[in-house]
């Protein structure tokens, strides 16, 4: 690779050791992904705060410089971390205090992650503690590259914002919060941002429930590449956006999509394929519609529901008004737990508005900072559970061995307050 004056300098040792780790890191990482040079970022989303009993292991040996090095920074010498280079936030984490009690999570990773985040706040990392960091602060500018980790959050970056990121990893995120920079490749150059298919809706898109299983079905037929979508779509709000592509990262691999007249890169379709003809459409009818929908909910057998989970990726403060106003008034069963997981900085707002107490009395709990899958963690004994989350009934049976249910957030209410799963497409 091609190094700037600068970028040798800091690999050479001018801006101390733990830089010079970090840019030894991305030249090796660059190289193996045949990027021709580094480009500048001054926006990271990564994962440092994040307990684990390999964090807790080395916090005991060396302390947080040591984890850092090791973790962050794949190196086995302990370097001082020096505050970071650019602005850097630390995505969704583990359960926090508000989970003691609740949530079946050791008290030890409560504390690591307490003192990993006074660590590393006196370092320049914006807590955010969320997969949309997008709601609560971090709005990079279109065109703008970033380094970001977590699949929901990266194809909101390119799709939605319009900025450049790849999918990055725990190191890369590391190494690019201490140089400013990260290899030039992949979603970062403009011609590899155009589309690749394009997949055309025969039914109604409209509201969550349906963004998201059009998500799932674009993610399941295109993986990797790069969706144009069009046909009966009805206008997306932010909301449905975080969820078809959340859905479409989960059941493929999906980085960036483009919406025509939606998304900022597509004004129109020519714009979306750069030029280039269209490719033949791929279809999405009644029957694909309803084979999502079951796809997502042969993981169910038993219709007792006890544990109802709201807000993968993390709910909007809309969301969290919505859910208010289904349990308004109800009451849980009382063998059904209901978590809807927020953002903190969310959570104070809906605080503030009465949304919380709503779902505090009807016996629901507003958890931040994680979730279930990330925490590897649901309420003791849960067996089925039921969600409005295409990513989390993609994922939650596999990580904690338990059945699911998707259907509308309605219907997931309708199954805390019941106990009983009665949800149908319509």
């Amino acid at each position: 690779m091609e190094l700037a004056d600068d970028e040798k300098a800091m690999l050479d040792g001018a801006e101390g050791p733990a830089v010079a780790a970090a840019m030894d890191l991305l030249v090796r990482y660059g190289e193996a992904l045949g990027a021709e040079r580094l480009c500048e970022t001054r926006n990271v989303a990564g994962t440092m705060t994040q307990p684990s009993p390999v964090k807790a292991r080395l916090v005991r040996e060396g302390g947080w410089n040591k984890a850092f090095s090791v973790i962050n920074l794949d190196s086995d010498d302990e370097f001082e971390l020096p505050h970071m280079r650019v602005p850097t936030c630390q995505l969704q984490q583990g359960f926090g205090e508000d989970s003691v009690g609740i949530a079946p999570y050791p008290r030890s990773m409560v504390e690591l992650q307490s003192g990993a985040e006074a660590f590393y706040g006196e370092r320049g990392v914006n807590i955010l503690a969320t997969c949309t960091p997008y709601q609560v602060g971090n709005l990079p500018a279109r065109d703008e590259h970033c380094a970001w980790m977590e699949s929901s959050a990266v194809v909101y970056c390119n799709s939605v914002l319009g900025a450049r990121t790849n999918c990055e990893g725990t190191a890369s995120t590391g190494a690019a919060s201490l140089t400013g920079k990260i290899p030039y490749w992949g979603n970062h150059l403009p011609e590899n941002r155009y589309g690749t298919h394009l997949v055309e809706a025969a039914v109604p898109v409209a509201g969550f429930l349906d963004w998201g299983m059009f998500g799932y079905f674009v993610g399941e037929v295109v993986q990797e590449n790069r969706p144009v979508v069009t046909g009966e779509l009805r206008q997306p709000d932010q909301t449905d956006l975080k969820h078809f592509g959340a859905s479409t990262a989960s059941s493929g691999g999906v980085e960036i999509y483009h919406i025509p007249g939606i998304t900022p890169e597509a004004p129109t379709l020519d714009a979306a394929f750069g030029g280039r003809a269209a490719p033949e459409a791929i279809g999405y009818g009644s029957r694909e519609r309803r084979a999502v929908y079951e796809t997502l909910n042969n993981q169910g057998e038993s219709t007792g529901v006890d544990f109802v989970l709201l807000g993968c990726p993390h709910a909007s403060l809309d969301q969290i008004a919505r859910a208010a106003r289904a349990l308004d008034g109800r009451k849980l069963n009382a063998g059904t737990e209901l978590w809807l997981m927020t953002p903190r900085a969310l959570r104070s707002v809906a605080d503030r508005n009465g949304y919380t107490e709503i779902i505090r009395r009807a016996g629901g709990r507003v958890l931040t900072d994680s979730c279930p899958a990330m925490s590897k963690s649901a309420p003791e004994g849960t067996r089925v559970f039921a969600t409005d989350s295409a990513k989390q009934a993609h994922y939650l049976p596999a990580i904690l061995g338990i059945e699911a249910w998707f259907g509308t957030l309605e219907e997931c209410v309708d199954a805390a307050v019941t106990g009983t799963w009665r949800g149908e497409l319509r």
